[in-house]
């Protein structure tokens, strides 16, 4: 029976992310302080169904669209960052993995299967290799073999396969980037517990070192050029990028909401505008969501415009997430400024968003670029 057919498997999404909000946030400000990952909260997405969200709804998920899975994130990163933020890595993984189902694509319903049926969680390494990914594949009878070590590999502890890549260099078309799944379990990964940072502390984001795995043919998903975000990249990035903006913005919004209860009822002028400023940045930012997965629909076909608009969209939600987060800090005054205070943390998780590809300096550049008609590059 599916892990998704429980008691609240009825609920909409929203309101079983909201159910896990409160539960998570029982424990945010532990992990947080220990830099521990946040393993109670994945107990509670599995009951709830919400790992096997973007699953379709034939394969015994919950079939959400983008934009659904984008909300759903930004409710859990109202309670708890880390866990909106990792999540969101097996979310953005799942849901791309669904668009190669709906195209008939080897091996995505066999994957889909296994999160909805048994709940596996699907890591991504994509944040940090990207256009140029760490490590080697060598080719051999079969297959590859690879190894390399992979940062920012979110949700590890409770991984059960890494969408990640490596370069081969061909001795024909010179080098390549392979898109592939490894199972955590080989022999020869194996997890570095090395996450300690300024923020997103729980997202349990330490390295995996791949060293000598052998990967078969049929876990090697996609062969692309190497330094080039091509038509499969532009659709991760169509994906991805409003699944994790929404994770930044419902942070943002925690900090907005403490900050209007810490001013409650000031007759400063100040401060009055502050929160309309905190407000304004807060909306216009949904705004600019809302309008990239317009645009994005449900990623038909690989776009240009599509990948450009969700990370224009992701720009937006980065900048006006760590403005909201100052503002509120001097909302709330020292009170903020203490460990354990909602705002503190979310003035550093925030600082995160700018990390993911492209940069918000990347993202103006790629769109002059395109703009003037030159050759786009990173």
């Amino acid at each position: 029976m599916s892990l998704t057919t429980t008691t609240t498997s009825h609920l909409p999404l929203l309101e079983r992310a909201a159910r896990v909000g409160e539960e998570i946030a029982q424990h945010a400000e532990r992990h947080d302080r220990d830099a521990t990952f946040v393993v109670e909260a994945y107990d509670a997405l599995r009951r709830e169904g919400l790992l096997a969200a973007a699953v379709p709804v034939e394969l015994g998920g919950a079939g959400a669209s983008i934009a659904e899975v984008t909300a759903m994130q930004q409710e859990l990163g109202r309670h708890c960052g880390s866990t909106a933020l990792a999540s969101a890595m097996h979310q953005h993984v799942t849901a791309f993995t669904a668009w190669r189902h709906r195209r008939g694509l080897p091996g995505a319903e066999a994957t889909l299967r296994r999160v909805a049926d048994d709940g596996i969680v699907l890591v991504s390494t994509g944040g940090a290799d990207f256009t140029h990914p760490r490590g080697q594949a060598v080719r051999v009878d079969g297959g590859y073999r690879v190894s390399g070590t992979k940062a920012f590999a979110s949700q590890g502890p409770v991984g059960t396969a890494m969408s990640t890549m490596f370069p081969f260099e061909d001795p024909e078309r010179g080098t390549r980037v392979l898109n592939m799944s490894v199972p955590l379990s080989e022999p020869g990964v194996r997890l570095v517990d090395n996450w300690d940072t300024l923020g997103m502390r729980g997202a349990g984001s330490g390295n995996i070192v791949v060293d000598d795995v052998f990967v078969p043919d049929e876990r090697v998903l996609a062969d692309r050029p190497h330094g080039t975000i091509d038509p499969p990249l532009q659709v991760i990035l169509s994906i991805a990028m409003p699944i994790i903006s929404g994770a930044y913005l419902g942070i943002a919004r925690s900090a907005v909401d403490a900050a209007t209860i810490a001013a409650a009822g000031s007759q400063d002028p100040i401060t009055q505008r502050q929160i309309g400023l905190m407000r304004h940045r807060v909306q216009v930012a949904q705004w600019a969501l809302d309008g990239a997965l317009e645009v994005i629909a449900e990623v038909p076909e690989p776009s240009e415009e599509r990948m450009m608009a969700a990370l224009t969209a992701k720009r937006e939600v980065a900048l006006a997430a760590v403005e909201v987060c100052d503002l509120a800090m001097e909302v709330a005054g020292g009170s903020a400024f203490r460990k354990g205070s909602v705002i503190e943390r979310a003035y550093r998780d925030v600082r995160a968003a700018s990390f993911h590809p492209l940069t918000p300096e990347q993202t103006l550049r790629r769109s002059g670029q395109l703009a003037v008609g030159v050759p786009t590059d990173l």
